[in-house]
């Protein structure tokens, strides 16, 4: 258990982020969360970076939660710490300015569950189960899946994943939104970094416009959501990607985006 709970490897534009605790199927505790943190926060200042793809060591879980073995030993006001710092991550996964795929496969439970939410967009295995399962354990959720699962897949099927505690099918969790597309288990790596790449090559600005419009946009009315998109329309216009991509177009050839 020596090893580093968060490794991170790069490819081209793309950074992989792995959860490595296979032993305990990649279950977070607090030094896992506080890696997590500091490894994202470096991503999103890291211009050379311009997707992230965040995955779980071994075969067995994505994440499976929560450390219930430290949770068990923490206090009222470490609870709400901890739960804090989930908070917190999810937050920083959700607003990083770079798409974030999360690679889904095994458990993908509590904790595991709700950072997933907070991602981008969700790859998952068919041989993927996904829940909420904290009521079994008198608990409620709490890293955001109370707000964030009723958002992606609304109001009355999210109650009932979170009032059962029942774990779903992959298949499931694609016909009712949860996750983006379901492949085979032997095919997931490969879909990911196709997926990574193709966000990759596309312009920074736009794709981080993108993102904050969707994010901030989804909270406000649509008059003010519409405000929002055409001043970020009109700043990403004059950068310099902008111009690149619509001089490629009109040369009928492919755009060379910088970042700038």
């Amino acid at each position: 258990m020596n090893e580093d709970c968060v490794l991170v490897s790069y490819a081209d534009a793309v950074a992989t982020v792995t959860v490595n605790r296979p032993a305990v199927l990649n279950a977070l505790n607090t030094k896992t969360i506080s890696k997590l943190r500091s490894t994202f926060l470096e991503l999103k200042l890291d211009d050379a970076v311009r997707c992230v793809v965040l995955t779980g060591a071994g075969d067995r879980a994505f994440v499976a939660g929560a450390d219930i073995a430290e949770l068990a030993s923490l206090g009222p006001q470490e609870v709400r710490e901890f739960s804090e710092a989930g908070h917190q991550l999810c937050f920083l996964i959700e607003g990083l300015g770079k798409p974030v795929i999360a690679v889904l496969k095994g458990f993908v439970l509590g904790g595991g569950c709700e950072i997933a939410m907070a991602c981008t967009l969700r790859i998952s295995s068919s041989c993927a189960r996904l829940g909420l399962p904290e009521i079994s354990l008198g608990i409620i959720p709490g890293f955001g899946g109370t707000q964030r699962l009723p958002r992606l897949i609304g109001r009355g099927r999210a109650l009932q994943m979170l009032l059962t505690g029942d774990p779903i099918e992959a298949d499931e969790a694609l016909r009712i939104g949860l996750v983006n597309c379901v492949v085979e288990s032997e095919e997931l790596v490969e879909e990911a970094n196709r997926l990574a790449l193709a966000l990759a090559v596309q312009a920074p600005a736009a794709v981080r416009g993108i993102l904050e419009a969707v994010g901030h946009g989804s909270e406000m009315s649509l008059v003010n959501a519409s405000m929002l998109e055409r001043n970020t329309f009109g700043l990403i216009y004059s950068s310099d990607d902008a111009s690149e991509g619509v001089t490629a177009f009109l040369e009928k050839r492919k755009p060379g985006f910088t970042g700038r």
